[in-house]
């Protein structure tokens, strides 16, 4: 009897580096073993994976392009694949599959059909903040985007400024980039003067930049995050 593919996540770099600059080299091994690949962007993951120093040719290597409307039915057919012994590679356009990212439900799939999944080294931009930030470790959250409209915005980081201060939580949330610089204001405007922000950004490349202040000192304190990858970070003492 044939034995099942295996799903594979692959970490991607966090920006435009070289990636045997950032992942270790036995994430070659298993990228290419994979036939087949479900990616969120065609042009980038090609480009990632020649990068690597894949052996394959690229255009003998099967891609699907996954994205918030994608059919179940689509995936499932592709997903087929693993019956036939075929490794599936999982990659994510920036940081770890699965981790706010639509990889996450090709996972739950997996489990479902006692498929093996492999997860691989390499950056997370949520974890590499924390780690850099000096908050709480044990106790964090990944809210994830936080809602658009103003109002609604402000109100939601008063909340998270409040479940920090009480169960000592560390709080951890993204913007869409050409939103960061409305983000940065509305923590300065709303929260306690003495709430510890921290902003990870352009994290892993030469530009990164990784700031912990005050609400109070962040209103002294000008930055231009627009269009940057942004972590932003809060703890209420």
């Amino acid at each position: 009897m044939l034995s099942k593919g295996k799903v594979i996540l692959i970490p991607c770099t966090l920006g435009d580096v070289n990636p045997l600059e950032v992942l270790p080299q036995t994430n070659n091994d298993f990228i290419n073993s994979c036939d087949i690949f479900i990616v969120e962007n065609l042009r980038s993951a090609r480009r990632f994976l020649i990068k690597t120093g894949l052996k394959k040719a690229i255009d003998e290597i099967q891609f699907f392009e996954i994205n918030k409307r994608t059919k179940a039915e689509d995936l499932l057919r592709f997903l087929s694949e693993l019956n036939e012994g075929k490794n599936i590679g999982v990659l994510s356009e920036a940081g770890c599959p699965g981790i706010a990212d639509p990889g996450a439900e090709i996972v739950k799939w997996a489990h479902r059909k006692n498929i093996q999944i492999i997860p691989l080294i390499g950056p997370s931009s949520i974890l590499l903040a924390l780690m850099a930030s000096g908050m709480n470790g044990q106790n964090f959250a990944f809210i994830g985007y936080l809602p658009k409209e103003k109002t609604e915005r402000r109100r939601k980081i008063k909340q998270l400024e409040q479940y920090s201060k009480t169960h000592n939580q560390t709080q951890i949330f993204i913007e869409t980039p050409f939103r960061n610089n409305h983000l940065i204001d509305d923590l300065q405007k709303c929260c306690d003067k003495n709430t510890q922000i921290v902003v990870a950004c352009d994290l892993t490349l030469p530009t990164q930049f990784i700031k912990r202040l005050s609400a109070k000192d962040w209103k002294n304190h000008k930055l231009d995050l627009h269009k940057r990858p942004c972590i932003f970070i809060l703890h209420k003492y």
